[in-house]
């Protein structure tokens, strides 16, 4: 039989076909973000090796790798083991989630198809069955790529969840685009909030972009966060040592290569919304926002998203933005009116094998039982 990689190179020799993600070369993982077919900010070497080495149950991953010829690095993807993940024991490999919804694989645009082949190859080698893409974009090049390759072989993904998005076409005129999403009454009724909240001082939106100021951005929108109802639950990252330590490193890093930036509303010297916004070739993703619950009345939250929105449209470096929220977002759904397709991919690694049915009847029989858990919840609250 051919040698599968005879002709897109092999990994580097003695290296294995999974490797920690902490190994990876670093200059090769950034190059290989500044040639991705699509966009993601999660996967940038600066954000997902701060993940990997500190956030509260998402440390420690490995990593599928694919090379040219000249043993470039064409493909990666941060993996966990599907036991890693939700405890099922079972061969697969599963997505490494990083603090961020997409986990879209970067691959070379130049050479996408062999990289996904190869890294599915690399996969087999490491003993899966199956992989696990989780929060994926389903219409981007990178599924494109696999989706062809798994033709190629006489295999095919399967869709097991999708929801949509809010996204921003930052190629339009921020104001148009503000009028058709909320419409004239809301939009005014918004400029009162805003006149309303200058009694506390004047009003100023900021924007902190060096490592310096984001630096200190940081440590404002912290505890911005914490006082809000994600302290109230105990998920604002401050509270957990290992996401305040994952956080810390990743904001600074990235600033260093002007892929990371926090915005701020203050009135006079009071911060009251501020969010954490990376920035991937010519997409932005909004990824955190906190705001000070005493001025909550102001809407400081849609106040500050409204001045991303004109940040962003003003921008000739940025074409859209991924919201990175959930499906039905109150507050972004309607102010960014496209939509992104996410999903969780089941994609088989070898034709008619009966391990890939127990495996997505196994991941069925989990969805099943979380349904059972939220429906028992959401009983109890009432």
């Amino acid at each position: 039989m051919r040698d599968a990689t005879a002709s897109r190179g092999r990994n580097p020799e003695g290296t294995a076909p999974l490797i920690p993600l902490a190994s990876v070369d670093l200059a090769q993982w950034q190059s290989l973000s500044d040639r991705a077919s699509e966009p993601n900010g999660y996967y940038l070497p600066g954000w997902e090796l701060a993940v990997s080495a500190s956030a509260h149950g998402r440390t420690g991953a490995d990593a599928l790798c694919a090379f040219d010829a000249s043993n470039r690095l064409t493909g990666l993807m941060p993996v966990v083991s599907l036991w890693r993940a939700w405890k099922i024991p079972l061969p697969t490999l599963v997505s490494a989630h990083p603090y961020g919804t997409l986990c879209s694989p970067p691959l070379d645009r130049a050479a996408a198809g062999d990289a996904a082949t190869q890294l599915l190859d690399q996969a087999r080698q490491a003993g899966a069955h199956a992989l696990i893409l989780r929060d994926v974009a389903l219409d981007g090049a990178a599924m494109t790529a696999i989706n062809a390759s798994l033709a190629r072989e006489g295999l095919s993904s399967q869709v097991l969840t999708s929801y949509t998005r809010a996204a921003l076409d930052a190629t339009q005129d921020s104001e148009t685009l503000l009028r058709a999403g909320l419409g004239g009454k809301k939009l005014k009724e918004l400029r009162r909030q805003r006149h309303r909240l200058e009694s506390h001082g004047v009003v100023a939106f900021e924007i902190a972009r060096t490592p310096r100021d984001i630096g200190a951005a940081l440590e404002t929108f912290l505890p911005l966060e914490a006082s809000g109802w994600k302290g109230k639950r105990g998920t604002a990252l401050v509270q957990n040592a290992g996401d305040a330590a994952f956080i810390r490193r990743a904001v600074p890093a990235l600033a260093e290569t002007g892929q990371c930036e926090i915005i701020m509303l203050r009135a006079g010297a009071t911060p009251v919304a501020a969010g954490i916004v990376l920035r991937h070739q010519t997409r932005a993703f909004f990824f955190k926002l906190g705001i000070d619950e005493r001025f909550a009345k102001y809407s400081p939250g849609v106040l500050l998203t409204l001045e991303l929105t004109r940040h962003l449209c003003a921008d000739p470096a940025i074409a859209s933005a991924d919201s990175t929220a959930s499906a039905d977002h109150p507050m972004i759904n309607p102010i960014w009116r496209g939509r992104l397709a996410i999903g969780d991919v089941l994609i088989p690694l070898r034709r008619n094998d009966p391990t890939v049915a127990l495996i997505h009847a196994a991941l069925v029989a989990r969805g099943f039982a979380l349904g059972l858990a939220r429906r028992a919840v959401r009983l109890l609250r009432k």
